[in-house]
């Protein structure tokens, strides 16, 4: 089978973020499968992402992909859709943009809800709304007045091969120093302000505690001077974007994986870190219950709450026991969301 993705998320894991990660672990999933997947990607760039977004969506309008499926990520293809004689169309939402645009503010709450109007058009045009969560779901059947029977659940994939080449070139184990890893874009709703001040708790009973950051984006600024002003110094390192090699250094390094997201369609980062082996200290909203199971694979706390976090991070660094059940624990769960059992149930929820 011939497929077209259509996106336009930028092409590279620090624009594109987890986004792009999971779609192209989906693309070699199903080419390993023997089918044909394509990206069509985001090639005129004007640095204004929305312009770019629709710029992109005329684009394929005048230039029709060819292909037996036309798969469209988020938004995409919500211009092309309306053609009556089309090859059958699949919305995958990645992160469903009316409940992105919640955490937001100003100018880029008022983006977003542009995005999210086009969104809307491109799953009431779409045969199938494919979705990587049950929350998802629930979001997007609420937010779009999508019917269940064009839902269709389908997590993200991990490509646990090329983590597992990755973590062993990484070499060095565990940091000398208690060690927390975050790895996010820097938006609101990814909530790292509650995991600093966390962190200052923390420092009163683990002092050589250390929290490392992956990663940049809006709130950065904020961030840094939230670091200052809680008096953190050497407690926390912002490491930017970093490529997938040094991630994975990140990852092999730390004791536990900590994200405090408030909203979350997936949660890509979680999976990666339980594929490191990682205990994950995370809350309970959003997707995120559905990928990291309270007591079984993490621990997770109440939204909001910098006491409860800082209390969580605290019982996983200290009990060595504990962390080792956890994360092995997700090193076992994760096996489910390789790539090619992922493609699989892809191939089963596109219309035939």
């Amino acid at each position: 089978m011939r497929f077209a993705f259509l996106s336009s998320t930028p092409a590279s894991p620090t624009e594109g973020s987890g986004t792009f990660v999971a779609l192209d672990g989906l693309l070699r999933g199903l080419a390993r499968l023997g089918h044909e997947a394509r990206l069509r990607p985001l090639r005129l760039r004007t640095r204004f992402h929305t312009l770019d977004r629709w710029l992109y969506n005329a684009g394929v309008a005048l230039v029709p992909p060819a292909a037996d499926v036309v798969v469209g990520i988020d938004l995409d293809g919500f211009l092309w859709a309306r053609r009556r004689a089309r090859a059958p169309f699949v919305v995958a939402l990645k992160g469903v943009i009316a409940d992105e645009l919640r955490n937001e503010r100003g100018l880029v709450r008022a983006l977003l809800a542009v995005q999210a109007r086009w969104e809307r058009a491109s799953c009431a045009r779409a045969d199938r709304v494919v979705v990587p969560s049950r929350y998802s779901a629930g979001v997007a059947a609420a937010a779009y007045a999508i019917p269940a029977e064009r839902l269709a659940v389908v997590p993200e994939p991990v490509d646990l091969a090329a983590w597992r080449r990755l973590f062993a070139a990484a070499g060095a184990g565990r940091a000398a120093r208690p060690t927390v890893l975050a790895v996010a874009r820097m938006y609101p709703r990814k909530r790292l302000h509650d995991l600093l001040e966390a962190t200052a708790r923390l420092a009163r009973r683990i002092p050589d505690v250390e929290v490392r950051i992956v990663g940049e984006g809006p709130e950065s600024a904020r961030l840094h001077r939230l670091h200052a002003t809680l008096g953190l110094g050497d407690r926390v390192a912002f490491l930017g974007d970093v490529p997938r090699a040094t991630l994975a250094v990140e990852y092999v390094r730390a004791h536990c994986f900590c994200l405090p997201t408030v909203q979350e369609g997936f949660g890509l980062v979680f999976a990666e870190a339980m594929a490191a082996g990682l205990p994950v200290v995370a809350c309970r909203a959003a997707a995120v219950p559905e990928l990291v199971v309270d007591g079984a694979t993490g621990l997770l706390v109440e939204p909001r709450s910098p006491a409860a976090l800082a209390a969580a991070l605290e019982r996983v660094l200290t009990d060595d026991g504990l962390r080792k059940e956890l994360g092995g624990e997700g090193m076992r769960r994760i096996e489910a969301y390789d790539v090619d059992r992922v493609a699989a149930r892809f191939l089963e929820a596109v219309p035939a």
